[in-house]
């Protein structure tokens, strides 16, 4: 109870603020602006108070009379990456040592980026409530998701941390780029849970259409298989093994596992997540320009 008062109050101190410079009562015609859609991502970064909390309380309301807690997904992804680790490594004949560690890595990176497109599409729906009740950002919303994605993907990297000490993965300097390489993933998923989630809130099969498109994505991205296991094979197999190029989610997976399991990351996968990222926030900013103050007629 004492939660949920002070979230309440701090949602009515949003709303006075908001109301106090005029930014909760913008025509929409003064709205479709790239700099009001910029600004809408700059006030829900200031209200980031607002989205911890909210956030923290989603996981602790998720796992309320829980034992263990969000430690259950942790538990999901370990179980599933070892049997699967250890079946395709069987089957592809790829040492465990080496197999096992792309692929629960990959799954661990996998289980937020999926996260983040799933979950997304929902956001704005979710929080029909809030939305037409409270009118602070936009962005809070997203930012509240990615936030939540994120406290999974730590407790999801003290598998990580197993595989370090099982299997000796050496800790470099190298190791240290996944930190940038984490914070690109977060940025990306910032503009995807924007986009979609508007998207998916005006035409509600959009949000179907991305589960099983990312349930598709999954068997495509090399999580389960490797690029450099299909080179091996020669002629028209290593030829086919270019096509994951076209994957983008294969080189955001590969610029955040390399570093995490020891392995060297090419430079291009970084030029790719790159402009990915920069064409995606300025689509995600087109998007928001033109539909953002339409969302609270949509939900």
């Amino acid at each position: 109870m004492q939660d949920n008062q002070k979230l309440r109050d701090r949602l009515l101190s949003d709303v006075a603020r908001m109301t106090t410079d005029g930014s909760a009562n913008t025509p929409p015609s003064k709205s479709k602006t790239f700099s009001m859609a910029f600004r809408d991502l700059v006030r829900g970064w200031n209200q980031h108070e607002l989205w911890l909390q909210l956030g923290w309380q989603d996981i602790k309301q998720r796992y309320r009379r829980s034992t263990l807690g969000p430690l259950w997904i942790t538990i999901a992804t370990g179980v599933m990456a070892l049997a699967l680790g250890l079946l395709y490594s069987m089957l592809f004949q790829i040492s465990v040592r080496e197999f096992l560690p792309h692929v629960t890595v990959g799954f661990i990176v996998w289980g937020f980026i999926s996260g983040c497109i799933k979950d997304g599409a929902d956001i704005f729906i979710e929080n029909e409530g809030l939305i037409k009740q409270l009118p602070s950002a936009l962005s809070v919303h997203v930012y509240r998701l990615v936030w939540r994605q994120l406290l999974f993907l730590a407790h999801n990297m003290v598998i990580w941390l197993l595989l370090v000490v099982v299997f000796q993965i050496p800790l470099t300097w190298n190791t240290l780029l996944a930190v940038p390489a984490l914070a690109l993933l977060v940025v990306n998923s910032v503009w995807v849970t924007m986009l979609f989630g508007i998207i998916a809130t005006r035409f509600r099969d959009v949000a179907p259409l991305l589960e099983a498109m990312v349930q598709l994505l999954f068997y495509v991205t090399p999580i389960v298989w490797t690029t450099q296991t299909l080179r091996e094979q020669g002629g028209e197999v290593a030829e086919r093994a270019r096509i994951a190029e076209l994957n983008p989610l294969y080189h955001y997976l590969e610029i955040v596992r390399g570093p995490l399991i020891g392995v060297d990351v090419p430079l291009y996968h970084w030029g790719i997540v790159g402009a990915v990222t920069v064409v995606g926030l300025l689509v995600a900013l087109a998007v928001m320009r033109q539909w953002r103050f339409r969302v609270p007629y949509w939900v």
